[in-house]
């Protein structure tokens, strides 16, 4: 069936000729094309066409997107989505002065949201997650990732990843299951650690891989959660299991992880917040993208992370929430990309880069979808906005009317 995606005002194209990133300079191209129309069959872009020389015989179905800008669908390449409980207390006493290491170590933060997540059943779960998926669809997201991290024993993490796959068959949309056994130590293990690690490296590792529960494995390096040397023995028996690697690093604390990422070709470090200036350079020819989270620094206020250095040393960059129920309690892209202009010196089209083919790229996606090329999915969020400026400069505001995923509208702000 071929569909016709018809007379947009504006189609940004975020065309990168067939590669899977855009770095450095390169993240401000992203090709606006007006006066065509998209042909969409078997759910990939099948052409572009004039809208003068469209031929109605020719075409199946039609999607009337008049006056609409479309994009690539939005890829939000980092959540902690698959949480239950709230942390709304610890909020208060953040408020109060308390700073998200202190409540850590006091026993609050991860560890709360564990001891929710382990009382949940896997049914309960699912409930709880399913209006938080579709709250990411309705922003035009088509590929969302989401993390394990909140159970912390070889039950409660399992479960955790069943039920993302689970979400998977539901939805869609494209949600990528990333392991994160090694999010902080549960309190069983607070007097051997070893042992943590032992159970993720030799019990936990090796059955995900065996029932293809993740794609990713993640860790926390920081000085209240994994050092350097227990995050390269998690990633190098990961890394041999055909597991990519991702990793947060250098969000308060820089010890040495950013290294061990980049050593072992790490798909993306996630955080930078306090990333070094003399460690920017070592961005310059890596194919290691750098997600940033500017909601995290919005929310805990404290620095952002150093975009503007990254993209001017031609690093990848690519942004994302971190949603999650302590650090970054903020389920919205689009307030994202606002914060990336106005805090961390981003343009309009550097950022739409980083939700868009950047942000595909960090999930290994970015051959399929994140830009709108001849034989990639027929992704796209469709927004009520004269031009795509006005996408990142109504701070925080939905724009997206539309949500279409292989070629097959899956959120419309009419129904």
């Amino acid at each position: 069936m071929r569909t016709l995606l018809k007379n947009p005002s504006q189609i940004v194209t975020v065309n990168a000729n067939g590669k899977k990133f855009k770095r450095g300079s390169e993240m401000n191209a992203i090709e606006v094309m007006t006066d065509h129309s998209i042909i969409i069959e078997e759910g990939r872009i099948q052409s572009f066409v004039q809208n003068d020389d469209i031929n109605p015989d020719e075409i199946d179905k039609i999607i009337d997107v008049t006056d609409k800008i479309i994009l690539p669908g939005l890829v939000e390449c980092h959540t902690h989505t698959a949480f239950s409980g709230s942390r709304a207390e610890e909020f208060k006493l953040r408020l109060r002065g308390l700073t998200y290491e202190e409540i850590a170590k006091q026993g609050g933060g991860i560890i709360n949201t564990v001891e929710a997540v382990r009382k949940s059943s896997f049914d309960d779960l699912v409930e709880t997650i399913k209006p938080r998926v579709e709250h990411f669809i309705s922003q035009g997201i088509t590929a969302l990732e989401i993390k394990s991290g909140y159970g912390l024993s070889f039950y409660d993490e399992i479960k955790l990843l069943q039920v993302i796959n689970e979400l998977n068959k539901i939805f869609k949309i494209s949600i990528v299951p990333t392991f994160l056994g090694a999010h902080t130590f549960p309190p069983e293990y607070n007097n051997d650690h070893e042992k943590y690690i032992d159970l993720i490296v030799n019990e936990m590792l090796p059955y995900i891989a065996e029932h293809n529960l993740a794609k990713f494995c993640d860790g926390f390096c920081e000085l209240t959660a994994f050092s350097a040397k227990q995050i390269k023995r998690i990633f190098v028996a990961a890394d041999k299991l055909g597991f990519k690697l991702k990793l947060h690093t250098d969000q308060f604390n820089s010890i040495g992880g950013l290294d061990v990422a980049l050593n072992l070709n790490a798909a993306s470090v996630d955080h930078l917040e306090v990333l070094k200036v003399e460690e920017i350079i070592k961005f310059k020819t890596s194919d290691t993208a750098a997600v940033l989270l500017p909601g995290v620094s919005f929310f805990l206020n404290y620095g952002y992370a150093p975009a503007r250095k990254l993209i001017d040393d031609n690093a990848i960059v690519a942004l994302a929430t971190d949603f999650n129920p302590g650090s970054s309690h903020i389920d919205n892209l689009h307030l994202i990309m606002g914060l990336a202009a106005l805090k961390m010196n981003m343009t309009i089209e550097e950022t739409i880069t980083a939700v868009t083919l950047n942000a595909a790229y960090a999930l290994d996606l970015s051959n399929q979808t994140g830009s709108i090329e001849i034989g990639k999915r027929a992704d796209f969020a469709v927004f009520d906005a004269e031009d795509y400026s006005e996408i990142v400069y109504s701070i925080g505001r939905n724009l997206n009317v539309m949500t279409i995923k292989d070629g097959e509208i899956i959120y419309s702000m009419e129904q």
